[in-house]
């Protein structure tokens, strides 16, 4: 090409005139040396030669952009002319005067020809041949405008046009997917810009969808970009992934399964918006394993989110264990795992885990391991000495700290002493457990500065389980006060200390209200215990038809909820357990009205949920003993007791089975009712027959009988219809 020709003045009218008229400017028209064309941009786009203008130099990429299209197709059209001052009047800051010039692009009449060039130079490199029609457009021609788009793209999110900067930049990926519909071959553009914009493109989408506020088109982007080979960098793919992930753990909206055009048979599709995002982070996570990416620890973080919602925390803790030593902390590592193990019921290794924590002295600040080493020896009867001691660290450690968190722990101390009060041996060492106890959950509540209501829950239990009902009576209104009825568990407590109280038709009230404010799946709990307020009542027919009520409302949520999302399982073995005791209560029922053939069918239903019950065992005995078969109830009582030796009702139904059966057992009832006293000591029941043992014995104090007679009438007077706790 010459380098000689026209003048500046005479180059600039001739491309002004193509602007203008949509004609295409020649080869041998112009003189495209990288001066004459540096000179015409630079004059087209506004720059003057006033003084100090001359050190300003526009980009050359500019330059080399309108080389490559003049030696490839011969001419510079109208099209390609305005991508270029558009981009030059955008890199300078002008917005509005560059969306301007890219709006007289005719996007729609290029699209098609884009298309086509794309489809037949990836057809030409396949080929190795040149038989095929020649594109319609060079490359080069095809890169300028697609920049193009995308700066009109990044023009309307600067002014605030989410919406129509979403829809520019989606013409971007649809063209080049609907042009490659199998994706791009790794040599795709590799002699110019526009896999470099692709990447700009499909990452720029998703955001400007969610700044649309349309997150559901925001989801389609995000599988648009990640489902379809757009031969991204690994940088850019791991954050679209990371991006996706967070967006559907957290924006609220709820995405439909991804509809995936072919997939390997057998191959995992997500449900929901929380399986997909931990596939996504399951992905990122096996890049790091793989040493693709660099660590990211708050990758770990959202998955432990996700599947800690979902219930796969076993999962979790598989793969916080599959993490090399080092990545994680020593101290974080330890505790994630222990919450892991602690949320899928195994608190023995959960316990494990924090003592290796805890032996360690080069881990002093564990204050929030120590409060929960405490709170998962307070639920363990024989680890309530090691609770107490982890709830006074964690307390001497609090001093002059955070209040809130020593109230939480002194919780936990009371919670522990009130374990260890009702395994005591000696009746000295229970009440002062005890006194310590209501202590420590009082001095809790004084010190709370936002009102805990698990912190006012176990202050009204302990103080119910002492039988000081007034106490209780206050602390469970406080507590439905402050969570508004929304826990069951609080709603039960209070019918449970009026029902102590003997206001059985007070009590029933608060069930039925609390049932008017709880969804219809959560009333499995309020339901039975409105059923033994009416038995308490003798209103057995109102019962029975509760129980059945309860028993439909469990049967269709199982159905239910096997078509659709998974139960944790923590919860689904609440239901079947809660199903299983039902049956035994309306058992028990129809025993009392002797309605053998009515019981013995609730028994055959309850063993299929359940073989190995103890409490089913206890109801099959009742059953022979009121049929008059002593000996077949005695051997379903050792039945229970073999499955669950600590089952109280067994042990006092063995009992006075054995006293009717003949006088020379006494030794052994007496044995039965200590053991049954030994571990629940409020059991009116229970110090009856044992005062009616110390009658009958010979040489048994008058004295001893007349103590277990009045302990048994006291608790009797204030005995709930189901255990406080």
């Amino acid at each position: 090409m010459n380098k000689r020709g026209f003048s500046i003045r005479g180059r600039l009218r001739k491309m002004m005139k193509c602007i203008c008229s949509g004609e295409q400017l020649r080869v041998d028209e112009i003189i495209p040396s990288s001066e004459s064309l540096a000179t015409r941009d630079y004059s087209a786009s506004g720059y003057s030669s006033r003084a100090g203008d001359n050190e300003r130099k526009p980009d050359t990429s500019n330059i080399e952009e309108a080389e490559s299209s003049l030696r490839e197709s011969g001419f510079l059209n109208y099209e390609e002319a305005r991508a270029l001052l558009g981009r030059l009047e955008y890199q300078k800051g002008n917005i509005e005067a560059a969306l301007h010039v890219f709006e007289g692009i005719d996007i729609a009449a290029v699209t098609p020809k884009m298309k086509l060039s794309i489809a037949r130079r990836c057809e030409l490199h396949r080929r190795r041949s040149q038989s095929e029609a020649i594109p319609p457009m060079s490359m080069h021609a095809v890169s300028l405008l697609i920049e193009a788009i995308f700066l009109k793209a990044k023009s309307l999110q600067a002014l605030g046009r989410f919406g129509e900067a979403a829809q520019s930049c989606k013409v971007i990926l649809d063209t080049v997917e609907s042009a490659l519909p199998e994706g791009l071959p790794e040599n795709f553009a590799a002699d110019c810009k526009l896999l470099e914009t692709l990447n700009k493109a499909v990452e720029l989408l998703p955001e400007l969808w969610k700044l649309a506020g349309s997150p559901q088109e925001a989801i389609l982007s995000y599988r648009q970009a990640l489902l379809h080979n757009w031969n991204l960098d690994m940088e850019t793919a791991t954050k679209i992934e990371k991006e996706f992930a967070i967006f559907l753990l957290y924006s609220g909206s709820d995405a439909s399964p991804p509809n995936l055009r072919s997939q390997m048979e057998g191959s995992f599709v997500p449900r929901n918006n929380i399986e997909e995002a931990i596939l996504l982070l399951m992905i990122l996570l096996r890049k790091f394993v793989l040493k693709r990416i660099a660590w990211d620890p708050s990758i770990i973080d959202h998955l432990s989110f996700a599947l800690s919602v979902s219930g796969e925390l076993r999962t979790l803790a598989h793969q916080v264990e599959l993490l090399l030593p080092g990545i994680m902390e020593r101290k974080e590592r330890f505790s994630t795992l222990a919450l892991c193990y602690h949320g899928e019921g195994e608190d023995m290794v959960a316990l494990n885990l924090l003592r290796n924590l805890l032996n360690n002295r080069d881990n002093p600040d564990c204050t929030l391991e120590l409060l929960l080493a405490s709170k998962i020896c307070g639920e363990n009867v024989d680890c309530t000495d090691e609770g107490t001691d982890y709830a006074h660290k964690a307390l001497s450690k609090l001093q002059g700290r955070c209040k809130q968190m020593a109230s939480v722990a002194n919780c936990l101390l009371g919670v522990s002493l009130s374990a260890k009060s009702r395994s005591s041996p000696s009746d000295y060492d229970r009440i002062l457990r005890q006194y310590e106890a209501l202590e420590a959950l009082e001095t809790a509540e004084r010190t709370m500065i936002d009102r805990d209501p698990n912190v006012l829950f176990h202050l009204s239990l302990e103080n119910a389980e002492q039988r000081k009902l007034d106490a209780a009576l206050h602390y469970a209104r406080q507590l439905l006060k402050i969570e508004a009825g929304s826990s069951v568990k609080g709603w039960i407590l209070l019918a449970r200390i009026l029902s102590a109280q003997k206001q059985f038709e007070d009590a029933e009230c608060v069930i039925n209200a609390a049932m008017d404010q709880t969804g219809k799946w959560d009333q499995g709990e309020l339901l039975r215990t409105k059923a033994k307020l009416q038995i308490a009542q003798g209103r057995l027919k109102n019962a029975i038809e509760t129980y059945t009520h309860l028993l439909a409302v469990l049967q269709v949520r199982n159905k239910n909820f096997r078509v659709g999302k998974q139960l944790l399982k923590n919860r689904a073995n609440h239901h079947r357990r809660l199903e299983m005791e039902t049956w035994h209560d309306l058992a028990n029922v129809y025993t009392s009205l002797s309605q053998w053939r009515d019981a013995e069918v609730c028994l055959s239903k309850s063993k299929a949920i359940g073989s190995h019950s103890a409490s089913r065992w206890h109801s099959t005995g009742l059953l022979y003993e009121a049929k008059g078969l002593h000996k077949e109830a005695l051997k379903s009582f050792g039945k229970a007791l073999d499955v669950e030796p600590s089952h109280v009702p067994s042990l006092i139904s063995t009992a006075t089975v054995l006293r009717k059966l003949s006088d020379q057992s006494l030794p052994a009832v007496r044995s039965f009712l200590t053991d049954a006293l030994r571990i629940d000591r409020t059991n009116p029941s229970a110090w009856y027959n044992l005062g009616l043992v110390c009658k009958a014995e010979m040489g048994a104090s008058a004295v001893e009988a007349t103590e277990c007679f009045e302990a048994a009438a006291f608790l009797q007077e204030t005995a709930p219809v189901e255990p406080f706790r």
